[in-house]
């Protein structure tokens, strides 16, 4: 992830709170829409409420990191993306100014993830395209890392089983466009080196090894794999320009989705791709 440098400064601290040009209620706060420069050098355009950044904005990191999106008392809450310092994106759902519900990830090495996350981590049901392979994962995801149900696809075959740790483990089955299947099971492999030297210990693998061969069997798509369609919003600006210019303007903040196609096109691209496989947990 590329997070380092992207923590946005608390404007209601401290003795000097930068500059400001906008509107105040009553209290002298900054409520309304206005323009700040912060002590840090940060820029911050959009509203506020009760002297907290709140609704649509666009803050400016002095490290050349962006968001344009909605913000709730202060932090990065509902839709938005962010343009990290090594020119990585995510756009999607925040909560308390962490990725939180659906999102797109694009990082810097080309790979790209789309799906859920939960408390700035893969968490959920996502779909994992590997740019230096063009393989891709679509299954399930815990805390970061592929656990449960799912399938590593390449590109004439197809490996579909249960993720433990972000590594295959138990029965599965490899669809090989032949028509054939290779079933088996991914037998966890201990790491290796000293229990006490956690920092040279290498990570926990598995190894398949394979019971049977038979032809291809098709079978439908247990219900609980379908994936939850987003909840959709109106809809809102989906280039940086279009949100910069919503963010922007006095006379109409929008507030809507930026993802809500690509969230769509994600719900319908993974029942269909997964819709003739059974996503088995064990198969010997």
């Amino acid at each position: 992830m590329s997070d380092i440098g992207s923590e946005e400064y608390e404007e209601d601290t401290g003795p000097y709170l930068g500059e400001y040009e906008g509107e105040r209620n009553e209290k002298e706060e900054r409520h309304g829409f206005g323009k700040a420069i912060l002590p840090n050098g940060d820029k911050y355009e959009g509203n506020y409420q009760d002297g907290k950044r709140h609704g649509q904005g666009v803050y400016r990191f002095k490290n050349r990191a962006r968001y344009i999106g909605e913000y709730a008392s202060g932090r990065k809450h509902g839709q938005g993306a962010f343009i990290y310092p090594d020119g990585s994106k995510y756009e999607g759902s925040w909560k308390d100014d962490q990725r939180h519900g659906y999102g797109v990830y694009n990082y810097i090495n080309g790979d790209r993830y789309e799906g859920e996350w939960r408390n700035h981590l893969r968490h959920g049901k996502g779909s994992y395209i590997y740019a230096e392979s063009s393989s891709r994962y679509i299954g399930m995801w815990q805390n970061g890392k592929r656990e449960g149900a799912g399938q590593l696809i390449h590109d004439n075959h197809k490996y579909i089983g249960t993720y433990k740790n972000d590594i295959p483990v138990g029965g599965g089955k490899y669809v090989f466009e032949v028509g054939c299947e290779q079933h088996g099971e991914y037998v966890a492999q201990q790491p290796k080196g000293d229990e006490e030297d956690e920092e040279n210990k290498l990570p926990a693998s598995s190894v398949w090894k394979c019971s049977g061969i038979s032809k291809l069997t098709l079978e439908s798509q247990p219900e609980d794999y379908r994936p939850a369609t987003p909840q959709t919003t109106p809809e809102a600006a989906t280039t940086e320009e279009g949100m910069e210019d919503a963010a922007t303007s006095e006379q109409g903040m929008t507030t809507g989705s930026l993802v809500v196609d690509r969230a769509k096109d994600f719900s319908d691209k993974i029942v269909l791709e997964a819709s003739s496989l059974s996503l088995v947990a064990a198969e010997a």
